[in-house]
């Protein structure tokens, strides 16, 4: 896709823990399913191959109802610094998900979503730039509820 910054979401946000753990709870299914999504969600990963070409499978469960399948494939994995995906399913875009290590035991996490058109990318705006917000906030908490077992 070629990509322009009128077709791009942006969201980033610094997490207070080491880039390894950080990129961990992206990196391990079992941690991932405990954060991803908006606040509310639960995920079932059917299938989950962090390699170029792998591919990612789930189902997303909705808090009052609904269930909603997502495919993706993989398309880069440098561990602790990127992982990047292209989804199969709809909405349809392109993701990248960085990691920064920033010392002090803080990492920038950043989600760059990349749309088709600039149309799509603003259709979905409003909609997923809050919700990546959720996610943070989710990430955030799963790590500090973990670090104090």
């Amino acid at each position: 896709m070629q990509q322009t910054a009128n077709q791009e979401v942006l969201s980033s946000r610094v997490i207070e823990a080491p880039v390894n753990v950080v990129y961990d709870f992206f990196a391990k299914p079992a941690l991932l399913k405990t954060w991803w999504g908006p606040e509310g969600f639960t995920n079932t990963i059917h299938e989950f191959d962090l390699k170029p070409g792998g591919k990612w499978i789930l189902t997303m469960h909705g808090p009052e109802k609904g269930n909603y399948e997502n495919s993706a494939v993989f398309t880069q994995v440098a561990p602790q610094r990127l992982i990047a995906w292209t989804r199969l399913s709809q909405p349809l875009f392109d993701m990248e998900v960085g990691f920064e290590e920033l010392g002090n035991d803080q990492t920038r996490i950043s989600f760059k979503m990349i749309f088709a058109s600039v149309e799509e990318c603003e259709k979905m705006r409003k909609f997923v730039a809050p919700k990546n917000e959720e996610n943070f906030d989710r990430l955030q908490r799963v790590i500090e509820e973990g670090s104090q077992l």
